[in-house]
């Protein structure tokens, strides 16, 4: 689920299967590795309590039935037509009665995910139900240990995500603040993924070019478009399993699995 106001992060050619989620279109690795950033939603961290307990909970409210694979289907879909919308304009951008149509819209993709069709004003009723909800959002539990890790290694951490909200305050107020270099938001940099500008703030602030940064996130076209075409190397984590058979640049599902990504690439700071 892509809380409202946020948008809801290696390109080297290895040619064949690199065993890290398929073909790698990668390509002119010229320099060391100095900086990874990530994405926040759904890379970094996560509902609490999970997505689908919060979607289960407002379907019921409409005698729907739920499960988890069909809420992953959902969320897949109607995140698309989230990168969709953030491309166009952020959410913040739009008058409350268009943000309200668009959950809307977006609420009803999820449904059909899991096997519902119904139209917007029952959609709508979901969404809302949503939010009546208390729910707060939590550190997947492989974040602290990869981010402390990567900074000891001598990597620049950076989180980039299109929230509306101060970038530090995002990382003091969920909890990684001390394992990250820097934090920037849609707010402190007046952009958001995938626009360029939000990866350029990122390097300036890392100090590296493009193709010493990594960026790691789950949405293909916020976060791994973007990243691509600012010229960064992108690796897609993919924790609901959504894109199993993407295979332009390397996939995981999990943070402990990113370290086995730096080290195909052999490359590391200082080497």
């Amino acid at each position: 689920m892509t809380p409202p106001g946020w948008c809801l992060t290696v390109h080297v050619a290895l040619g064949a299967s690199n065993g890290l989620g398929g073909r790698c279109r990668i390509s002119g690795v010229t320099s060391h590795i100095r900086a990874v950033f990530f994405d926040l939603y759904d890379t970094l961290i996560g509902f609490d309590p999970p997505r689908e307990v919060i979607q289960g909970r407002a379907m019921g409210t409409q005698g729907l039935t739920s499960d988890k694979d069909g809420i992953d289907a959902g969320y897949a879909m109607a995140d698309s037509l989230m990168a969709e919308q953030t491309a166009q304009a952020p959410l913040s951008a739009l008058t409350a009665e268009a943000q309200s149509d668009f959950f809307a819209r977006y609420e009803q993709l999820i449904l059909r995910g899991a096997g519902h069709d119904v139209d917007l004003q029952t959609a709508g009723d979901v969404w809302r139900a949503v939010r009546r909800q208390e729910y707060g959002f939590a550190l997947y539990p492989d974040v602290t240990p990869a981010l402390d890790s990567l900074r000891a290694d001598g990597y620049v951490i950076g989180v980039i995500t299109n929230m509306s909200r101060p970038g530090e305050d995002v990382a003091e107020t969920m909890g990684f603040r001390d394992s990250v270099d820097f934090t920037l938001s849609s707010m402190d940099v007046g952009a958001s993924k995938p626009d360029p500008q939000m990866f350029r703030a990122a390097l300036s602030r890392a100090g590296v070019d493009p193709i010493q940064a990594v960026h790691v996130g789950d949405q293909l076209e916020t976060d791994i478009d973007g990243a691509r075409a600012a010229g960064l190397n992108p690796v897609l984590i993919d924790r609901h399993s959504a894109a199993t058979d993407y295979d332009d640049c390397p996939r995981i599902t999990t943070l402990e699995e990113f370290p086995a990504v730096l080290k195909a690439l052999r490359i590391s700071p200082g080497e």
